[in-house]
């Protein structure tokens, strides 16, 4: 008997090393010539995906990926800036379907959302589990979640009937993933507001005091990043002063020392781990010198008390620095054919205007005759960069449409960190860096009009404007 399911999207982690192979196979008709990607989370509170491994999609649309994990987690699938989610176990092999686009769901040019259908899903799978989960909860709240404000009640009632019904359910389940998956998705049916709601020290007792840290629970760490969200604003007033002196002198050990003076900040790893959350929450706040915020996060992103932490402490850090407008532009190595090697120092002197393209997609294909006359206007005063992903075989069309760009077109490898280190999630982008090599815009807009009928060119022209202004007054 066949059994095809759809995987309901809900929220995302983690970390490999080593462990029992996992395969994703199945079909991707829509993606024929594609590459599929799996890439993971590497926390739950940055959201950073690392590409794991790929593969292309066969002629007849069949594709095979295998890759090690070391625990049960779940992975990103990604084709054509689309993308759907999956988990997966040690030794786990899914067969599975994966669909262009929900013909309801507009077409968006950063991707759309896909839900992945399964074939021959076994009922000890992780994904068969929190599927039956997810509808058990999804049926009861579209029976129950009205009458949360004409009948509180009844619907308190209800949900602690529901409580405990789950735990009995699954009480002699024994992966520790679905149990805290199970634990914490009730922990948040907790958050909605009832007479009978649990007080802020009552939620932290009951669900957060005495567990572990589950760095790669996507549910867990949401539910740990809305308890503490926006934590400093919320602290008494003496710690919080205890927690501004210590910014004061960039020390992460007075901060650590000052939080503990939260009840709900009591365990050490976890106020390590919040310390690391809510400094990079203030950080764009104006409330806080920032200089000093991003010592303690240097610091903490180098040496932290718990080797997790540092490592979100390092992705915290690169979510709130990168291509932020007037910061420095992480640098890039063009290789090029024979010595035609080029880093950004070759292109200063003028504005860069790199554009990441797929040169199969019709996307990429639309925006290229307006890229080439934006060029042809203001090729004096603004450098070009065309970048794709890098491929064994090339089709003869995308040759052809390369052949037409009269500026610098490079291929770079997929696993290159230029792909992470731009936040490139959909084709075409674009960045525009300054002369002196700082982020001018990233994204930058496009030479095609967008939804405010805005493009590059303004921003050229002004460019233009100022180099003209400026060799006027050399000629003086």
């Amino acid at each position: 008997m066949r059994i095809f399911l759809y995987f309901i999207s809900i929220p995302l982690f983690i970390g490999f090393s080593f462990a029992q192979p996992v395969t994703i196979k199945g079909l991707a008709p829509a993606y024929v010539g594609s590459s599929i990607e799996v890439y993971k989370i590497t926390d739950y509170f940055s959201n950073i995906e690392t590409l794991i491994t790929s593969s292309t999609v066969k002629p007849d649309s069949t594709f095979s990926l295998t890759f090690s994990i070391p625990i049960t987690q779940k992975v990103i699938v990604k084709s054509n800036n689309n993308k759907g989610l999956i988990f997966v176990q040690q030794g786990g092999v899914y067969d599975v379907f994966i669909p262009k686009k929900d013909k309801y769901d507009p077409y968006k040019p950063t991707g759309n959302n896909i839900e992945i259908g399964f074939f021959g899903l076994d009922s000890t799978d992780i994904n068969y589990k929190i599927l039956g989960f997810q509808r058990w909860i999804y049926d009861f709240m579209g029976n129950n979640y009205y009458r949360k404000n004409i009948e509180p009640l009844v619907f308190s009632e209800n949900l602690d009937r529901f409580k405990l019904n789950v735990e009995k359910a699954y009480k002699e389940d024994t992966s520790s993933y679905f149990k805290t998956h199970v634990r914490f998705s009730i922990a948040g049916l907790d958050n909605i507001q009832t007479n009978t709601e649990r007080g802020r020290h009552e939620k932290y007792n009951f669900y957060i005091k005495y567990t572990p840290v589950q760095y790669n629970s996507e549910v867990y760490m949401s539910y740990i990043s809305s308890f503490y969200q926006n934590i400093i604003p919320r602290l008494s007033s003496e710690v919080n002063q205890s927690v501004y002196e210590g910014i004061l002198q960039s020390s992460p050990t007075l901060v650590m020392k000052a939080l503990g003076g939260d009840y709900t900040l009591i365990n050490l790893r976890i106020r390590e781990l919040i310390m690391i959350k809510a400094l990079s929450e203030i950080y764009n706040s104006n409330e806080f010198p920032q200089t000093n915020i991003s010592t303690i996060l240097d610091s903490l992103s180098n040496k932290c008390l718990f080797k997790a932490n540092q490592e979100i402490a390092k992705n915290l850090t690169y979510r709130i620095k990168s291509l932020v407008p007037g910061g420095k532009a992480p640098d890039i190595l063009f290789i090029g054919k024979g010595e035609d090697n080029k880093t950004l120092y070759n292109y200063k002197g003028k504005h860069l205007y790199i554009h990441f393209f797929n040169p199969q997609s019709e996307k990429s294909k639309e925006e290229i005759p307006l890229l080439i006359e934006v060029f042809s206007k203001y090729r004096d005063f603004v450098q070009f960069v065309s970048v794709y992903k890098a491929k064994k075989v090339l089709p003869e069309e995308a040759k052809t449409l390369i052949k037409k760009m009269s500026w610098d077109v490079y291929g770079i490898s997929e696993s290159n960190s230029l792909w992470k280190n731009y936040s490139i999630e959909a084709y075409p982008q674009y960045t525009l860096i300054d002369a002196s090599g700082y982020i001018v815009a990233s994204p930058a807009l496009s030479p095609k009009p967008n939804g405010q009928y805005e493009t590059i060119e303004k921003t050229f022209f002004y460019i233009k404007r100022t180099w003209e202004n400026k060799n006027k007054g050399l000629e003086r």
